[in-house]
């Protein structure tokens, strides 16, 4: 399983949001330990959600996020005709392969982070309907956000994991932990 290490100071508080941020990649990572690509495409419940769509989407929308932050523009441009790709592994896209971009989109977001002038500094919201015109949030707000956009996802992810073979994230974190 890949993972990034987030180097933390307990008293920075970039470091700290930035762990919770990494905290919540775990919970998502973790149920998707030990699975086929197969196991990770299938719906174990009447949703449309899988492992393997939520570890895609959870990893394009951080990169959204963070490349909105920049100012730039993500890798892969979703619109209404293409959104429901991100939440499916398609074409050749493995679990492997979603675990490897997201660790790139991690190491973006760290750097980006560390790289701000303040966690006050603020970027601009899309034009969407869910947005109040020219809102703009701070970095602290996305970061947060982001705590709870990957939260609500690896929770998601719980509940998939344990439809399709009854296991829980301690038991496959327990597991690991004696391989």
């Amino acid at each position: 399983m890949v993972m990034h290490v987030i180097e933390t100071n307990p008293s920075d508080e970039r470091g700290t949001l930035l762990a919770f941020v990494e905290a919540q990649r775990g919970g998502l990572r973790r149920a998707v330990l030990g699975l086929t690509d197969a196991q990770a495409a299938k719906r174990t419940t009447d949703s449309e959600l899988t492992l393997g769509g939520l570890l895609k989407h959870v990893a394009e929308a951080e990169q959204i996020w963070v490349r909105m932050a920049q100012g730039r523009e993500p890798d892969v441009k979703r619109d209404q005709s293409t959104w429901g790709e991100s939440f499916r592994l398609i074409g050749d896209e493995t679990v492997a392969g979603a675990l490897e971009f997201w660790e790139r989109v991690a190491a973006e977001t760290e750097t980006f982070v560390r790289s701000v002038g303040s966690l006050e500094d603020t970027f601009p919201l899309p034009d969407a309907p869910w947005f109040p015109p020219g809102a703009r949030v701070s970095m602290r707000w996305m970061l947060l956000h982001l705590v709870e956009e990957i939260g609500r996802h690896a929770g998601h992810a719980d509940i998939l994991r344990e439809s399709l073979d009854g296991r829980t994230a301690f038991e496959l974190v327990d597991e690991a932990a004696k391989a």
